[in-house]
């Protein structure tokens, strides 16, 4: 009775009883003992979080959402920073897995072989957020990345730019599963709709903006510079116009910037920046709901196990609109 009033079930208990249970608990000073429960049912109250790098204000707020997700469920989250490395990726995944977390959320860069390996040998309950890598086909909470990029590609393009450049990722970042690389493939369709060739116009820089400052320093220094550029992260796009007022260039007037991911300092720059939005506190319920429910690794086609956020375009000053 008592494990039923501690646990709230599995069985109901009548509200007198409960009072009687609580009050008895309160005069004993009686606490669970939570690794006698762990041993028992061989699974804790963590919920075990791994995300490329927390300092990147995407993740970090990504971070925060699946926490409160996860307190209102009674779990807590424990957090790992791959500092996209694979190493150290499989690392956090034999680490937490070890703990027997109830359940694991994964945003993984480019999870190799060895890291679905060790899932799949665990046997884990894993949620794939954010990003959907190729190695492992579990089930996964994303955003429409790609038909986000192309709100924002279209929506400069209306404002009758010639052309809109893009700063993507790496010559690294995977083709297939990762964010940046359907950001830029909604760059290139919607140039292709507007009948306007890419060729030349895709620049790469690194995801921060410190380093997207330094790769636009040299693209807003050049002979050609673009009227109008779509940056694959709000990041980037913050360093670029960090970079574009170092060197004088009035945006919106003689440039036009939209990002992506509406990180909270995006209504903060200078001007403030156009980009697309997700839902990120329902993305994170949702990967949550689905890492502790019971029937998640039953067998099911894989658009049923494919959970996507649709996109929202976030107008600002950036890109011209007053």
């Amino acid at each position: 009775m008592v494990s039923y009033v501690i646990n709230n079930g599995p069985r109901p208990v009548a509200p007198a009883t409960r009072e009687r249970v609580l009050a008895a608990i309160k005069e004993l000073g009686y606490r669970p003992d939570r690794v006698a429960q762990a041993m028992a049912s061989r699974r804790t109250d963590l919920i075990g979080l791994i995300i490329p790098d927390a300092r990147q204000p995407f993740f970090g707020e990504m971070a925060h959402a699946v926490e409160q997700a996860a307190s209102e469920r009674g779990k807590m989250v424990l957090v790992g920073n791959t500092d996209y490395v694979g190493e150290r990726e499989v690392h956090y995944l034999r680490a937490f897995l070890g703990m027997r977390v109830s359940g694991l959320i994964l945003v993984s860069h480019a999870l190799n072989d060895l890291a679905a390996a060790e899932i799949e040998a665990w046997d884990a309950r894993v949620v794939l957020l954010h990003e959907r890598p190729e190695a492992i086909d579990d089930v996964a909470v994303v955003t429409d990345d790609l038909g986000g990029a192309q709100l924002a590609v279209r929506h400069l393009l209306e404002h009758g730019y010639e052309y809109v450049a893009c700063m993507g990722g790496i010559a690294e970042t995977p083709a297939v599963g990762d964010p940046v690389s359907d950001h830029v493939e909604g760059w290139r369709r919607a140039m292709d709709e507007a009948g306007i060739s890419t060729e030349g116009r895709l620049f790469e820089a690194l995801y921060n903006r410190y380093d997207a400052y330094q790769a636009a320093l040299k693209i807003l220094s050049g002979p050609e510079r673009p009227p109008a550029i779509f940056c694959s992260t709000d990041d980037q796009a913050i360093g670029l116009l960090r970079a574009a007022r170092e060197l004088r260039i009035d945006v919106p007037g003689e440039l036009a910037v939209a990002g992506f991911d509406d990180i909270k300092e995006a209504a903060l720059t200078d001007p403030p920046l156009t980009t697309i939005a997700s839902d990120r506190p329902a993305m994170a319920r949702a990967a949550v709901d689905l890492v502790l429910d019971d029937g998640l690794r039953v067998a099911g086609a894989r658009r049923e196990r494919l959970k996507v956020f649709p996109s929202r375009l976030v107008v600002r000053h950036s890109c011209g609109c007053a």
